[in-house]
């Protein structure tokens, strides 16, 4: 992995496709199991990220390959959806 900054605030982040997931995968764990300690912000803020990560990797499959430029993936990863696809769980109440 390799981080470095683009311009103040923003870092540039060169990584493998594993190392990604298993950040991805933290986060989801978080999401799914946040002890009732953790700031609701906080919890909302990494909500979004994941958001947007999942936005952006259908973009991705819908962009041709790197070792295929002419062709795009056939599809998209199945996804079911809520907890057994990684998604939110309901937080337990305060």
């Amino acid at each position: 992995m390799h981080l470095e900054w683009s311009r103040p605030g923003v870092l540039r982040v060169t990584a493998h496709a594993f190392e990604f997931a298993a950040l991805v995968a933290a986060a989801r764990y978080v999401v799914e199991s946040a002890p009732p300690d953790l700031p609701e912000e906080s919890l909302e803020q990494l909500t979004q990220v994941l958001s947007d990560y999942d936005t952006q990797t259908r973009h991705l499959h819908e962009a041709p390959p790197p070792d295929r430029p002419d062709r795009p993936l056939a599809r998209p990863p199945c996804r079911a959806s809520g907890a057994a696809a990684g998604g939110p769980r309901p937080r337990a109440p305060r």
